[in-house]
């Protein structure tokens, strides 16, 4: 076992046995030690760990099928191999009924007792890593928890069970904010490929100089500042899933790139001509009308049709309103064991002003108003006023006629910001999009902070 050295008691009235095989197998670098008889064996185990007890069956006092029976009922995880001079079938089987794991007979192989060792410790550290795999994926499960019991919500929950054991390549859909990732994530905790990376490419926030190094990957010396050779993406999603998100904002080049490397399923890093063979399963996600694009020109039709094999929509919360008081329920459980507040929920009032807004910003925007009132509320329930900042429940969001869409887009980004008193983070997670992103179009429309 890696970082831990096997301890392994050998018990047995003969000292020539007890001797033999102590040298024996530290002679292999385990940690050995001895007992004459059932007591010491017992006094032994009550101070040390042990992870393998070799037993003989005839000894003085209490025999070696009572004890075989006491440590497997109280030390259960410890190895027993029964040793014998006197060959018996029916003892054999009775031992190993009993939870024992092997059987010898004497004398001794000394070779064979090292391969016997060998093969439970290969067990052992089997077991140890299957449980470490469990932990990790029950860990990654929760993180994952997607809430709701809306008609909507069911839909997509049954979407994500039905496609996450095959491997097809599934394109998310929905408003900025409604939990595309979670949902990439869920499928890929629960696909085949969950023991392996999954890797997540914001294809919006990647500069167009940088994607390419970013997905490809590049050798050292490939370009100016290249001081060292680095794994793209791509490389570093070998065996489990990929995730591009905003997949809509990818250039027409990059387009062609991700192409052909989805039908060739290689790669090559950028200043290598030594091509790199890939396996990664696709996932992407947009808030883009992409079918539209198709037809304006601005996506590939050929790379539409290979990413939208399977199509799952997640509706924005307007219409689904009535997970709203669960989204509420679990995200103040969260913040409660995050902050230490004793915070119980929200009052019916508070509710009702929830449920009145229209959350353009989706989950996203909830989890961060709720999170705000969190921090504000001073009693066992966060109240109407810890949601001043939303302003009045039945303030509308009046939306002039005959703008243009980069009009409409100001508008919103504008509302958004308010909202969010110009935190430029708060606000860039509502709008779904990068600060970097946010910054440049707050320039673009002169919106400033008064």
């Amino acid at each position: 076992m890696e970082g831990k050295k096997i301890t392994i008691l050998i018990v047995d009235d003969e000292l020539i046995v007890r001797e033999s095989m102590k040298n024996w197998l530290e002679e292999d670098g385990y940690v050995v030690f001895t007992a004459e008889n059932a007591d010491d064996a017992f006094n032994f185990l009550g101070r040390r760990e042990v992870d393998i007890v070799f037993l003989d069956i005839k000894m003085p006092g209490i025999d070696g099928i009572e004890v075989l029976k006491k440590i497997k009922s109280t030390y259960p995880f410890i190895d027993v191999i029964m040793m014998t001079a006197y060959a018996s079938i029916n003892t054999a089987v009775e031992a190993m009924k009993l939870g024992a794991y092997d059987y010898l007979t004497k004398p001794f192989d000394p070779e064979y007792v090292s391969m016997l060792v060998k093969k439970i410790v290969s067990h052992r550290d089997l077991e140890r890593e299957n449980v470490k795999l469990k932990e990790r994926l029950e860990s990654a499960l929760k993180q994952v928890h997607i809430v709701g019991e809306s008609k909507g919500i069911k839909k997509v929950l049954k979407s994500i069970e039905e496609v996450a054991p095959t491997d097809v390549s599934v394109l998310i859909t929905g408003e900025s904010g409604t939990g595309k990732e979670m949902v990439a994530r869920a499928i890929h905790y629960a696909s085949m490929r969950r023991f392996e990376p999954l890797v997540v490419v914001s294809c919006g926030a990647l500069p167009e100089g940088l994607i390419e190094s970013e997905l490809f990957g590049y050798e050292r010396g490939a370009f100016t500042g290249a001081l060292y050779k680095k794994k793209g993406k791509f490389e570093s999603a070998n065996g489990g899933t990929l995730f591009l998100d905003e997949i809509g904002e990818l250039t027409p080049k990059m387009q062609v790139d991700l192409l052909r490397v989805l039908q060739e399923k290689e790669i090559s890093r950028i200043g290598s001509n030594k091509t790199i063979k890939v396996d990664f399963r696709v996932i992407s996600a947009t808030n883009r009308d992409l079918r539209k694009m198709v037809e304006e020109k601005k996506f590939r039709e050929d790379l539409f049709y290979r990413l939208n094999v399977y199509n799952i929509h997640i509706p924005p919360l307007r219409e689904r309103k009535e997970d709203i008081p669960l989204l509420v329920e679990h995200f103040v459980k969260q913040l409660r064991r995050r902050m230490g507040k004793d915070i119980e929920g929200v009052t019916p009032q508070a509710l009702k002003k929830l449920m009145h807004y229209s959350w353009p910003g989706n989950v996203r925007e909830l989890e961060n108003a709720v999170e705000r009132a969190f921090v504000v509320a001073r009693g066992k329930l966060i109240t109407t006023e810890d949601f001043s900042f939303m302003g009045n429940e039945d303030d509308k969001f009046d939306i002039p006629s005959g703008l243009s869409l980069s009009e409409l887009e100001k508008i919103h980004i504008k509302k958004v910001l308010e909202e969010c008193d110009y935190n430029v983070s708060q606000a860039a997670k509502v709008l779904d999009i990068d600060r970097t992103t946010l910054y440049n179009k707050m320039k673009k429309y002169g919106i400033s902070k008064k």
